[in-house]
Formats: structure tokens, sequence, C-alpha cells
């Protein structure tokens, strides 16, 4: 059984997509520590200094996505995995340019240069 992409394209519009990001998140992590980690072919690895208690960390991987992405934290939600440390990630309102492959590519590399500084 092969892991489902950790970037997917779910709808599409002409100028706007619904992606799915599937992530690891390491809660309770210093602040200097907080944010993007690391990307794989199977997961995006979260640190972040809230605590896995009444949704504090969720509301701080919805931040970090949002800064990595820079979008509105409003476009980024939690929809599986809201008591796991392994969490999909649901962001509205992408931008579309190009063809799917192109649009995950870009995402890609939003993601790498958060996590990379």
């Amino acid at each position: 059984m092969t892991s489902p992409p950790v970037i997917r394209l779910v709808t599409s519009s002409a100028k706007s997509a619904l992606v799915h990001l599937q992530c690891h998140v390491k809660p309770g992590a210093s602040k200097q520590r907080e944010g993007i980690l690391s990307i794989s072919d199977s997961v995006i690895e979260v640190c972040v200094a809230a605590q896995a208690k009444d949704g504090e960390a969720n509301k701080a991987v919805r931040e970090v996505f949002s800064d990595a992405l820079k979008c509105p934290k409003s476009d980024v939600g939690v929809v599986r995995g809201f008591k796991s440390r392994d969490k999909t990630i649901a962001v509205t309102s992408i931008e579309v340019k190009g063809d799917e492959q192109l649009c995950i590519s870009q995402i890609r590399d939003k993601l790498q240069s958060a996590a990379d500084s």
C-alpha cells in the first residue's frame, strides 16, 4: 500500500485550488524550532511551541502554514487528525498558475523555502 502524496490538489478552478497537506506535528517544541522542519515524499514535519491541549497546537499549525504559504489563517484548517500528531491540513484559495504538477511544485517550493529559513 502506498502512502498518499504529501501535497495533493483536491479541486481546482481556473484561478484557485483546494490543497491537502499531510503533516506530522511535534508540539511543545522550543520557540526557536517552531516552523516547518522538513518535507519528504510522505510527510511534512512541523514543530510548534504550543502544547497539544484545547486545540492550541492546531491553531499554531494553522499559523505556521499560513506564514509559509503567505495566505490568510482563515484559508488554512485541520481537516483530519484533530487529536493526533498526524494531520491533514486543507488550504483554500491557493492561486493556480499552470497545470496541477506546476502548482504542486510551487507549493512544495514555498514550504521548502520556509523549512530552510
